[in-house]
């Protein structure tokens, strides 16, 4: 054979892997408004910048007729490329190859681009589009979704992981998505579960659709399992580009500087009379947000689950920060068991990857109730108290209004290793409220009153005046500046910069015991 028809050959080939599993399957994955693995691999990368890893890998299973069928890929493609010009390495399963089910070669595909993102620190992402384990496989196929489990394990904290679920993922499949960094569904076309309705059905006789059940939408706002959804491919996939453009490559790098042409010095006289006179009429913290950071663009993570928080990433003076925020429109602003989850995860991961921590801070305190006591709020809520203590990156709080018990230490306060912390004049830096306060405190002197309700309404007007201020907090070095809102921004960075060179360990361990 001469070299034109190796030449030949190998165009051949080259076109049969192309086509995964025949154009009929293409256009099926198109009709349910699906865009096949690689046209994903294609919008998700720089233009030109993927190289294809293994495409003439095969199946080596010679049982239940399977050996008959061999599709080059086996199910998906792998390889790496680049995003805004920085290499990640990507894995995008083939729902038109064997349903995109997961075997022996397949799974050895992903753990070989899994580790050279190890060796080389660079991201992974995952696009998940699987019927499950390829069940003529047998054990073997389960033996490769541990290969991948282990690898997620190891990867943690070293190189930011993410999943993008497009389709089905069921089963043991869904563990390693749960065990990256941040997830992406897309609403109609993608679901998650454990166990399917029909299951569901037999041993515990609830009825369910699968949307229901595992939906994009589910996961979103029910159980929090995933932090995005989108409304088709196209937008999951730019969605996970611009999260890329807020994260380093791995845990040695900084995040991605960009000059956002904002002036660092500029100063928002709104924001001085954003706090309501009223202590207990709600605000938006979003419009806080927005006003201080670059280009009042912020790129919020979860925004559907546990609303009472918000998380997400922003930039301040070109640098990338972590955004922790009380949110006083929803159960103003309480922690709860979801709130503590979502932001204790998000302040880990800042710290995994060298993000420094803002948190906006209006917290009456843990929201009380039976369900929250019984779900176990003390070992939920410990988990966000872990995850500001543990974090050695730059931590830098601000207190609007309230700041009440337990809840003004958890939130970056100087005992927890905060670095600087300021204080609107709004602030009330308390155990408590005022009346609760005072219920407690005068409860005999209450009781002996003439008029009881006048007396305490003279006892809270006297603990507002005492406590409800941020004074007593700043005279005790608890508060290092009381500043005036519009100069939020100013402050901000200027404290950020100072933190540029900060060098914080824990003492030396194998890992931490945090409350899970």
């Amino acid at each position: 054979m001469g070299i034109e028809e190796k030449l030949q050959e190998l165009r051949e080939r080259n076109e049969r892997a192309l086509l995964g599993g025949g154009k009929d399957r293409i256009e099926k994955q198109h009709q349910m408004g699906k865009l096949t693995a690689r046209e994903r691999i294609d919008m998700l990368l720089d233009k030109g910048s993927f190289v294809e890893m293994d495409r003439f890998v095969v199946h080596r299973c010679n049982h239940f007729g399977i050996e008959k069928q061999k599709i080059p890929g086996d199910g998906v493609v792998t390889g790496y490329g680049k995003i805004d010009g920085r290499l990640v390495y990507v894995f995008s399963q083939d729902f038109t190859a064997f349903g995109g089910s997961l075997s022996e070669m397949f799974a050895k595909k992903i753990c070989k681009i899994m580790d050279l993102a190890m060796r080389n620190g660079a991201p992974v992402i995952g696009l998940n589009d699987s019927g499950g384990a390829r069940i003529q496989e047998g054990v073997i196929s389960l033996a490769g979704y541990a290969d991948i489990f282990l690898r997620n394990v190891l990867a943690s904290g070293v190189v930011p992981q993410i999943s993008a679920i497009m389709g089905p993922c069921a089963g043991g499949a869904v563990y390693s998505p749960a065990m990256t960094d941040f997830i992406f569904m897309v609403k109609n076309t993608s679901y998650m579960f454990i166990t399917g309705p029909d299951v569901i059905k037999e041993t515990t006789h609830e009825v369910i659709d699968k949307e229901s059940l595992g939906g994009a939408m589910a996961h979103n706002t029910t159980s929090g399992v995933a932090h995005f959804a989108s409304e088709n491919d196209e937008e999951c996939l730019l969605m996970i580009r611009e999260l890329m453009s807020f994260l380093p490559s791995n845990n040695m790098e900084d995040p991605p500087y960009k000059d956002t042409g904002d002036d660092p010095e500029r100063v928002d006289d709104d924001l001085n009379y954003l706090i309501p006179d009223d202590p207990n009429k709600p605000y938006d913290m979003k419009e806080l947000i927005k006003a201080v950071v670059d280009n009042h663009y912020f790129f919020e993570v979860q925004p559907h689950f546990g609303q009472n928080i918000i998380t997400g990433f922003a930039r301040m003076n070109g640098q990338v920060v972590g955004i922790v925020a009380n949110q006083p429109m929803v159960l103003a602003g309480c922690l709860d068991i979801n709130a503590s989850i979502k932001g204790g995860r998000f302040v880990r991961f800042c710290d995994c990857f060298n993000i420094p921590i803002l948190t906006f801070e209006d917290v009456p305190g843990f929201l009380p109730g039976v369900d929250q006591e019984h779900g176990g709020i003390i070992k939920h809520g410990a988990k966000l108290l872990y995850a500001y203590c543990e974090a050695t990156v730059p931590k830098v709080t601000v207190v609007t209004r309230k700041a009440y018990g337990g809840a003004f230490d958890v939130l970056g306060s100087k005992n927890v290793r905060g670095d600087i912390n300021l204080a609107f004049p709004t602030a009330e830096i308390a155990v408590m409220g005022p009346d609760g306060a005072v219920s407690i405190i005068f409860r005999k002197q209450l009781a002996e009153a003439e008029d009881p309700v006048k007396e305490k309404e003279k006892l809270v007007a006297e603990y507002r005046r005492l406590f409800s201020n941020p004074y007593c907090a700043a005279e005790l070095g608890y508060i290092d500046e009381v500043i005036e809102p519009r100069f939020l921004r100013k402050r901000m960075i200027q404290a950020l910069d100072s933190l540029k060179n900060k060098r914080d360990t824990n003492p030396p361990k194998k890992h931490g015991n945090i409350p899970l």
